[in-house]
């Protein structure tokens, strides 16, 4: 995320900027080289001819220094994210730096990466640099040049000495133009490298293409047919031929082991991970049929790892929506945060701060909820929403979802039997395969997996259940 942010906030506002100033001061100084260039080919073709030659030296010294200076401004982007990375990473795990004494071990860290950035910084300025004194001295040699075969002129009367000092005042004008050409080396490079990084990061991300079926509301009946996903070809498949079909306003909980494969089932539906083989319908029709927009529109989600904007509560809420400050009202109620916004100093209007860390994490959850709640779509997917609740307002909010989840398709990752007691089916899921599905009694009676998991503390809300049955 630290080399996203840095390649769009920093890289490509940047390097668009150094482009456009560069090309503005190449187009002007060039013209002004090539005017005087052709005056001097009036007064004198045969000095001219010395001046040319000059050009091919300055572009030569400019290739390769560019070269170099290309090399360390890519090396510099990779430092620089590096470095973003570290700092980023101990700001979100400042507590458990300070809570090990790790300051000292991350200082360090940070120091070794500044310093190879400021060694690569040193590379660049110093590559930079040496472009203008480089071209003054082939200013200066031809210069030298011209003199003596104006001298040599002189002697056989073919130069002027007017014309002799018309032309060395116009080739001393040349070399501003020609020192401001070799400054834009360095911007250029520089430009052309960060546009390069955003391209090629714009190329390494692949686009979201849809359909065009579009409907308003889906009933909400869905269907895996034999889909398989890997995330790498050598890697054990997150699922392997999976098929499931869930019936509109038909309740599922989704129970297995940690990597059984419930999220990746989960995130086919929105098409955030796209199937290596199978197929996945929605109201009959393929996935890949949908417009994305009308397709995920039919998708609610309740996530244990709530994301919330430094927005106001209302904006949260109606999320990608217009805000019905009504309807969000009501939502928030439902989800049982009536008493906190009557305790929040502007309400609605209170702007919750980054991912909303002024508020605990059950009140985060329960906003989450209530965005779930006015998105009112018809298929919801739960994934163990009130695991951050205390027992009081599970059941408050328990009793909003069962009210929710009436007509509506829901598919809950269920880790707790508060979640899985009302399910109308359980599917129970082992290294990306369905093992065992039932109701909850059944699948107890059969002694299988769920049995297994149920006994290791699926039926209860301890830490250890939750884990073994993430």
């Amino acid at each position: 995320s630290s080399s996203l942010a840095n390649t769009i906030v920093y890289e490509v506002q940047s390097g668009s900027q150094l482009l456009v100033s560069a090309l503005m001061t190449l187009a002007r100084n060039s013209l002004t080289l090539l005017a005087l260039v052709a005056y001097l080919m009036y007064l004198n073709w045969k000095l001219t001819l010395i001046v040319v030659f000059l050009f091919p030296a300055v572009a030569y010294v400019m290739r390769i220094l560019s070269r170099r200076l290309y090399r360390v401004t890519r090396n510099s982007q990779d430092a620089t994210d590096r470095l973003a990375y570290v700092v980023e990473e101990n700001v979100l795990a400042h507590r458990d730096i300070r809570l090990h004494a790790a300051q000292q071990a991350q200082s360090h860290r940070f120091a070794g990466l500044s310093d190879a950035l400021r060694r690569l910084s040193m590379k660049s300025t110093a590559a930079s640099a040496a472009m203008t004194p480089l071209t003054q001295m082939l200013a200066a040699v031809a210069l030298s040049a011209v003199i003596t075969v104006a001298l040599i002129q002189s002697a056989d009367n073919t130069t002027s000495v007017g014309g002799f000092v018309a032309f060395v005042t116009a080739m001393l004008m040349l070399i501003a133009p020609l020192k401001h050409l070799t400054e834009v080396a360095n911007p250029i490079t520089r430009g052309l490298a960060a546009m390069e990084r955003g391209l090629d990061m714009m190329a390494r991300t692949p686009d979201e293409t849809g359909g065009s079926y579009r409907m308003e509301r889906a009933t909400g009946v869905i269907r895996f047919e034999q889909a398989c996903v890997s995330y790498s070809d050598d890697a054990v498949p997150a699922l392997d031929h999976l098929s499931l079909d869930v019936m509109a306003g038909e309740t599922v909980a989704l129970v297995g082991a940690s990597g059984s494969g419930k999220s990746t089932l989960v995130n086919l539906l929105p098409r955030f991970v796209e199937p290596s083989a199978g197929s996945i319908y929605l109201d009959g029709h393929e996935l890949r049929e949908w417009d994305l927009a009308s397709l995920r529109s039919q998708f609610a989600l309740v996530s244990q790892h709530v994301l919330m904007l430094n927005d106001s509560v209302a904006v949260n809420v109606a999320l990608g929506q217009a805000v019905d400050r009504d309807r969000v009202a009501h939502c928030l109620a439902a989800a049982n945060l009536q008493t906190l916004m009557d305790e929040l100093p502007q309400g609605l209007d209170t702007i919750v701060g980054h991912n909303a860390m002024q508020l605990s994490g059950g009140q985060r959850q329960r906003l989450a909820i209530a965005r779930a709640l006015y998105k009112d779509a018809p298929v919801l997917i739960l994934d163990e929403a009130t695991s951050a609740l205390d027992a009081e307002s599970e059941r408050a909010v328990q009793e909003a979802l069962q009210r929710l989840m009436q007509k509506r398709t829901t598919l809950v990752i269920a880790h707790r039997l508060s979640t899985v007691q009302h399910a109308d089916r359980i599917v129970v899921l082992d290294n990306g395969r369905i093992v065992e599905t039932g109701h909850h009694a059944t699948l107890l009676a059969a002694d299988g997996l769920y049995a297994r998991l149920y006994n290791l503390g699926l039926g209860g809300p301890s830490d250890s259940g939750e884990d073994a049955a993430a």
